[in-house]
């Protein structure tokens, strides 16, 4: 594949290393997943089975992951999924999932804002100092009987503030940024590890009973269901592996480095999230979790614990902050990789002549989720980003069994091991996860795909090629070794 030269006007910069993009991985993963929708999943959905609920997830994503981890190797380009349905599947279902994607990223950077807000409020109320409530809440939420209902709040301002100042982050360099993010990424798994260490000592196994509450009656609340529903609620919490393919253009050695980024980062986050799930419904009752902070909640119910709290508020602070920067920075990369082959205007894949990053992507992607983290609250915004994730994940599966079956002997750096079971395992995984989800986030994901779809057939359709340029490049490629070997 030919690369693009310095004086490319939309050419990226290659230096991130295997470890840099794992860290860029586990940054992603560890985050709004472990510090606050597992309480919410708990107390809603699943019970203290909400271990079995990230089982689950941790299955289908490790699945999904090996496909990834393939297709990635194969074509190391920005663009993640969208451009792996692109090279297999054609250019509907690349913008299809590509716009999936744009949901996927802009709206999980703004669930993870409003969670990192209920943290930074926290934090502050631990150093005396407190904010109205009027300006730290989402002045709506959303109830299955009534549907929007107002709350009384103005405006999430904290939550509006970092999306505003990691936006800039990411416009000066993304080198300088990804190293203040592995310094969060260790803060956080440190904070983690504590939590885990200090907290299993504590455990109330009676807070364990029953460990698969009971159906109440409605699909989704308690019982097999509910542990169906809370996996694909969860499930927002694993889109750190597909961050890590993102990046595959500012990779050194991509054929080599994103499979390790990948599969390493989701091996890590899987272990530690079963754990902390483990000690967090142990400390405390899973009924009690559903609050903005609850590892924090739980950790201050044993007084041998308090110390712990202002500890553990500081590394969510921390933690969810880089989280946060890891969507922002898969978006605006999303709409760098579709203005490339045309399905949007080509100045989102320009790059600033200095610090070699896609301004106005950023830009666009700063403001919305801004807005969205703002105005709603984690609930809508974590249910959106699972669905659009788990559409983009069945597409990577279904593509990497077509693109064997029609380019066999296409280089294959990686190979999904067992892919005839791997694949279709993480298609009925994820289609199983989806089912789960309520029925208003299916209507929401029908809105926001008739307005992609109107975008796609009033510009893409004309600009996109049929074929991108960058799959023929690598299709003309020298075969590596073993790259003809069928599984």
């Amino acid at each position: 594949m030919s690369a693009p030269t310095a004086a490319d006007p939309t050419a990226l910069k290659r230096h991130l290393g295997p470890w840099t993009l794992t860290a860029l991985g586990i940054g992603a993963v560890i985050g709004g997943g472990i510090f606050v929708i597992t309480g919410t999943a708990a107390a809603r959905f699943a019970g203290p089975a909400i271990v079995i609920s990230f089982v689950i997830s941790g299955m289908g994503c490790l699945f999904a992951g090996l496909c990834y981890a393939e297709f990635a190797a194969m074509y190391p380009v920005a663009g993640s999924a969208y451009s792996y349905s692109y090279a297999a599947l054609g250019r509907s279902t690349a913008w299809f999932v590509g716009w999936n994607l744009v949901l996927e990223y802009l709206v999980s950077a703004s669930a993870v804002a409003v969670g990192w807000s209920g943290y930074f409020v926290g934090f502050l109320k631990s150093l005396g100092i407190a904010l109205s409530p009027a300006l730290t809440g989402a002045p709506m939420t959303f109830s299955s009987s009534q549907g929007l209902v107002l709350t009384g709040a103005l405006i999430n301002l904290p939550a509006i503030g970092l999306v505003l100042l990691l936006s800039t982050f990411l416009i000066v360099g993304v080198r300088e940024t990804a190293r203040a993010n592995a310094v969060m990424v260790a803060i956080k798994i440190t904070v983690v590890l504590l939590v885990i260490l200090f907290g299993a000592g504590h455990i109330n196994v009676q807070n364990w009973q029953p460990f698969i509450p009971a159906n109440t009656g409605t699909f989704g609340h308690y019982g097999w269901s509910g542990i169906v529903a809370a996996a694909g609620l969860v499930f927002f919490a694993y889109i750190g592996f597909d961050a890590v393919s993102v990046a595959a253009q500012e990779a050194r050695n991509p054929q080599r480095d994103l499979p390790v980024g990948i599969l390493a980062s989701l091996l890590v986050c899987t272990v530690l999230y079963i754990l902390m799930a483990l000690v967090l419904t142990g400390l405390a009752s899973y009924r009690t979790l559903d609050v903005a902070d609850p590892v924090s909640f739980a950790v201050s119910q044993i007084p041998a614990l308090q110390w712990l709290t202002i500890v553990v508020e500081f590394g969510a602070t921390v933690g969810l902050a880089s989280v946060a920067f890891v969507g922002l920075y898969g978006q605006s990369r999303i709409f760098y990789a579709m203005a490339r082959d045309g399905f949007l205007p080509p100045v989102f894949c320009r790059v600033h002549p200095r610090f070699r990053t896609p301004v106005l992507g950023t830009v666009v992607t700063g403001t919305i989720a801004a807005l969205l983290a703002g105005l709603f609250p984690i609930e809508i915004l974590s249910e959106l980003v699972s669905i659009g994730t788990l559409c983009a994940f069945s597409v990577v599966c279904v593509g990497v069994m077509l693109l064997r079956v029609r380019e066999p002997n296409a280089p294959r750096p990686f190979r999904t091991p067992l892919v005839w079971v791997v694949a279709p395992a993480g298609l009925m995984i994820c289609l199983t996860m989806m089912y789960g989800l309520p029925a208003a986030t299916w209507a929401r994901l029908g809105i926001w795909t008739a307005v992609g779809f109107a975008i796609y057939f009033g510009y893409g359709v004309f600009h996109a090629a049929h074929r991108p340029q960058w799959q023929a490049e690598a299709s003309a490629a020298p075969l590596s070794q073993g790259a003809g070997r069928r599984d």
